[in-house]
Order: structure tokens, then C-alpha cells, then sequence
């Protein structure tokens, strides 16, 4: 799948375009401890459970099985600004808090079913929440750091980061794209972490 591609999947998806322009850069860094993204393993197998609800395992991998958790938290911390990662994190809580109002569970210890009723209500939310902020999937792109430090653009809803994340994740995993997307080995063998310079031809296809 193209990147431009998935990022057009996850605006439809979610409504609103893709956010945290850095976690599209090409640039090559140094894998980052889980230490230092300020998420426990705890949370990051939550992020897990919750990716699982979104794109749950059928004939193909899930989330979970892509480990879509870990990816999140390294761009929580590295792509999100101050605001967003608030928002993500507050997210998270206000989750388990409608979990208990409405099972009197913790999310973890939710049925599937349960899971997914809640889901798909909080997406609903999530769509109304941001089309009353003016954020759409046809929010002006030439932006593409829009959710930049200093912006006063308003925080899209957090499960709509949750979504957004769960997606992006997944499908650029080693996992979603050679066990679900029609994967042909060319140049080489699978490489997520491809060298780029700065000037280099795009891929033909």
C-alpha cells in the first residue's frame, strides 16, 4: 500500500486527516526504548487489547499480532505534541472510567462484545466531536504538519487518535504488510527500515 494511500484510508476511516506529521518523515533513527516513550508494558498491552477491538484477528493477523502497542507509544512520545499526547493519554483513562459506568469492569476484563458496543459508540462521538471543532478528512493538506507546537488548532477527539494510530501502526508493521496486503518481495526481502538520502527517486510501481 502506498503511504499516500493509507493515509487517505485513515482519513476516511476516522474522518479526519492523519495526525502527527513527523511520524511520516523518512528520516532513519535509532530504535527507541519503551523507557523513554513514558508508557509501561502495561499500558502498551492495553494499546494492544484496544488495537485488537479495531482491526480484530479473523483469517489475516490483528493488531495485536503486529504488536501495534509499542508503535504507538514511541509515536505518542515522538510525534504528538504536548496536547496530543494529553489528549491520547487522558483518552486512555476516560475509557476505563466509561468501562466501568457501563459494565463495572475495567476495559481488560470486557467481553468482546462489550468491547466493541463501547467502540462503536466512542467512534460516534469521536466523528460528531470533530466535525463540531471544523476538523475533517478534507482539512486543508498543505499543511501537513498541522498539529505542530504553537498551532491553535484544537486536539482532534482521543479515540480518534486511538483509531488513527491503531491503523497507521498496523499497516505499515512487517505483519500487516506482508500477512494482509498483497505483498511482492521486490527489490529484496522486507525491510521497514529502508535507507533513504535526501534526493533519492520514489519507488516505481
Amino acid at each position: 500500500m502506498q503511504r499516500r494511500d493509507l493515509l487517505k484510508l485513515i482519513a476516511t476511516a476516522t474522518g479526519t486527516m492523519m495526525v502527527g506529521g513527523q511520524a511520516l518523515a523518512y528520516d532513519l533513527v535509532q530504535p527507541v526504548p519503551l523507557s523513554d516513550t513514558g508508557f509501561s508494558k502495561d499500558e502498551v498491552a492495553l494499546l494492544n487489547e484496544m488495537g485488537e477491538v479495531i482491526l480484530p484477528k479473523t483469517d489475516t493477523p490483528g493488531a495485536k499480532e503486529a504488536n501495534v502497542g509499542a508503535t504507538m507509544a514511541v509515536l505518542v512520545a515522538d510525534c504528538y505534541t504536548p496536547v496530543l499526547q494529553k489528549t491520547f493519554k487522558q483518552g486512555l483513562l476516560d475509557i476505563n472510567k466509561r468501562c466501568k459506568e457501563a459494565y463495572g469492569n475495567d476495559f481488560l476484563l470486557l467481553s468482546a462484545e462489550q468491547r466493541t458496543a463501547l467502540f462503536n459508540t466512542l467512534d460516534t462521538e469521536a466523528k460528531a466531536a470533530n466535525l463540531a471543532k471544523g476538523l475533517s478528512a478534507n482539512l486543508e493538506m498543505s499543511r501537513p504538519n498541522h498539529w505542530e507546537p504553537g498551532d491553535a488548532a484544537p486536539a482532534p477527539h482521543y479515540f480518534t487518535l486511538l483509531k488513527q494510530l491503531t491503523l497507521y501502526c498496523f499497516f505499515t508493521s512487517k505483519v500487516g504488510a506482508t500477512k494482509v496486503l498483497r505483498y511482492v518481495a521486490i527489490p529484496g526481502y522486507y525491510d521497514g527500515d529502508f535507507p533513504y538520502k535526501k534526493g533519492d527517486k520514489a519507488w516505481a510501481t
